[in-house]
């Protein structure tokens, strides 16, 4: 019925996302199964994004000035926050595409798990070399340091949600003061994440291919620009971790280097051992839940480049921030 309340509101930040945005928007006006109402914060775009999402039936809104120290996308998501009707909230990115009924089932998820927070990690979509190459060793490197499993476990420490899609109670959302109370917070998923399992209200976190996809980026200047703001901020000691994965890149090329001059010597097994460390890369990646080719890719060239952007991003914290959509940020105490 029309003027039933929506069970869910859907917020999406938006910030010059032309490319994305009516994608995006398509897949989420034609979810069934659950009332729902969409919120577009547009924040500053200067690009089509607005024009875009004023041809859908939702409500488009400005998020107003940002406050200082606040993030572009903390004070775009309270904005929607503040005019939702919904007793969930999903906050959802515009570059991601919902699967059918997807919105309808996350409910449901969440209502029979007795979750206070649920949230997906999308299916990425990678096309060109660079995203094959570096998407999965990070996601690799994200699934080992906040395991889904240790994650939604009461008893663990760790806490953890993905900000293309955390769909959240209402009360429990206002209980432990929503996005405002982690403003000025670059990972605002984690920090939001973090707050709710500290309350002792639970969390469900997990793949979510099944639910939504997603491509972060779309070239290399984005990729590098947007892991450049999170990398330093989502590990505890970046740095270290970039030395140990380019050790592990330099044992691929040495084994690899290995097995081409064993060849000669016509023992199989030889050559054999100088994959070694290969597969070992391999079989850490492929539980980022990415194609074999993209798989493959990435155990051969994505060690480097991970390494190269994790140390950029630390180097950049150090020297007074990074650059995100045209906005400076440097690393503040609340922030990884």
């Amino acid at each position: 019925m029309p003027n039933e309340s929506p069970v869910v509101t859907i917020i999406v930040p938006a910030r010059n996302e032309e490319a994305c945005l009516g994608a995006c928007l398509t897949s989420l006006m034609g979810q069934e199964g659950v009332r729902f109402e969409v919120i577009v914060v547009d924040d500053g775009s200067t690009d089509r994004t607005r024009a875009i999402a004023e041809k859908f039936a939702v409500r488009v809104i400005s998020p107003g000035p940002l406050p200082a120290g606040w993030t572009g996308k903390n004070n775009s998501v309270v904005a929607g926050a503040r005019e939702a009707k919904g007793r969930w909230l999903l906050f959802t990115d515009a570059d991601t595409v919902h699967l059918s009924a997807s919105l309808a089932r996350s409910v449901a998820e969440a209502e029979q798990a007795g979750a206070d927070l649920l949230s997906y990690s999308p299916e990425q979509v990678v096309k060109t070399f660079w995203e094959k190459a570096v998407m999965p060793v990070i996601f690799a490197e994200l699934a080992a340091a906040y395991p889904p499993a240790q994650v939604s476990d009461p008893d663990s420490e760790i806490a953890a949600a993905n900000g293309q899609y955390i769909l959240i109670r209402r009360e429990a959302y206002d209980a432990v003061g929503g996005h405002e109370a982690v403003a000025h917070d670059l990972l605002e998923d984690v920090a939001l994440a973090t707050a709710v399992k500290r309350a002792g209200r639970k969390l469900l976190f997990r793949y979510g291919g099944d639910a939504v996809r997603t491509r972060m980026y779309r070239s290399y200047a984005q990729l590098v620009e947007g892991w450049t703001k999170n990398l330093a901020l989502l590990f505890p000691s970046p740095v270290g971790l970039a030395l140990r994965r380019m050790l592990d890149a330099l044992l691929v090329i040495a084994g690899l280097v290995f097995s081409v001059t064993a060849l000669p010597l016509e023992r199989w097994w030889v050559g054999g051992l100088g994959l070694v460390p290969a597969s070992m890369v391999w079989w850490r990646v492929r539980r980022a839940n990415f194609s074999w080719d993209a798989t493959l890719l990435a155990t051969w060239a994505g060690l480097p480049m991970f390494s190269y952007l994790l140390l950029r991003s630390a180097i950049g914290y150090r020297t007074g921030g990074v650059s995100w959509k045209g906005r400076k940020y440097s690393r503040t105490p609340g922030a990884g």
